[in-house]
């Protein structure tokens, strides 16, 4: 007869079997606050469904094709990499019609032909373009700091934020050169094709934001030229300061005759 020593290690051995046996998935967690860095296909889908479509980029500009994912499935996707294809998602939040596309990356060790993809990057549209201020009320997962010294920067068509701690694992996300020495942070990049004023405001029009990751340390040491350093636009400082002199106009020359 057997004990019940015998009768627990097969109970466990059996339980092995079967858990074994079960289909592989993989499981991850968003890296940041956002919510959606570090997630997998599978994870994202489960979150917010089905995409309407999939893009995918035919150049290095802005330039897209979109099909339905039903196309996408049967056929389009067996003739990329997996990862050339991004998720799109639309809503309509207070009149504006806000798209969401998911872009992804894989683990470039992982050599099977199943391996997962991870969102890397969320890119929102915003059609008509929207004033600075209203981007928090239709993108749920930007919550900017209202900390005046939370760094910020900005060029003439952009504005970037950074926010929160840093993250070792989100180097994953990353293809930088040397990105083992840097730190990597969840990062809000707002887009203007009409271009930013120099006197820069919150009523300034957006078309798009990026959802990424970047690194602080990158953009003070190599890209200082390009990144320059403002006030938190979403800080109550920002609207606080002192407006710039009026220019004064010129004087017109007077001639001087000889007498």
């Amino acid at each position: 007869m057997p004990t019940p020593q015998s009768r627990s290690r097969r109970t466990w051995l059996l339980v092995l079997v079967v858990v074994l046996c079960l289909p592989h998935t993989v499981t991850a967690a968003p890296y940041f606050e956002d919510g959606f860095l570090g997630l997998t296909q599978q994870e994202l889908h489960a979150r917010l469904g089905l995409p309407q479509a999939v893009r995918d980029r035919k150049s290095a500009l802005r330039v897209f094709t979109y099909y339905p994912i039903s196309d996408w499935q049967k056929y389009f996707s067996k003739l990329v990499s997996p990862e050339n294809g991004e998720d799109v998602y639309t809503y309509t939040r207070n009149g504006i019609d806000v798209r969401y596309s998911f872009a992804y990356t894989v683990d470039p060790n992982d050599t099977s032909d199943t391996r997962p993809l991870f969102v890397r990057l969320v890119d929102i549209e915003f059609t008509p373009p929207v004033p600075i201020a209203q981007i928090p009320s239709l993108v749920p997962e930007f919550v900017p700091s209202r900390d005046p010294q939370a760094p910020a920067f900005r060029s003439n068509i952009w504005v970037l934020l950074f926010k929160g701690p840093s993250s070792d694992a989100a180097r994953f996300l990353i293809k930088e050169k040397g990105k083992e020495q840097l730190d990597w942070t969840l990062t809000f990049q707002l887009f203007s094709l009409q271009g930013l004023p120099d006197r820069l405001t919150t009523k300034a029009p957006v078309d798009r934001m990026e959802i990424s990751t970047q690194s602080l340390q990158l953009v003070k040491q190599r890209q200082r030229h390009t990144h320059e350093a403002i006030v938190n636009p979403y800080s109550p400082e920002f609207a606080e300061r002192i407006p710039p002199p009026a220019p004064q106009p010129k004087k017109i020359p007077v001639p001087h005759y000889a007498e």
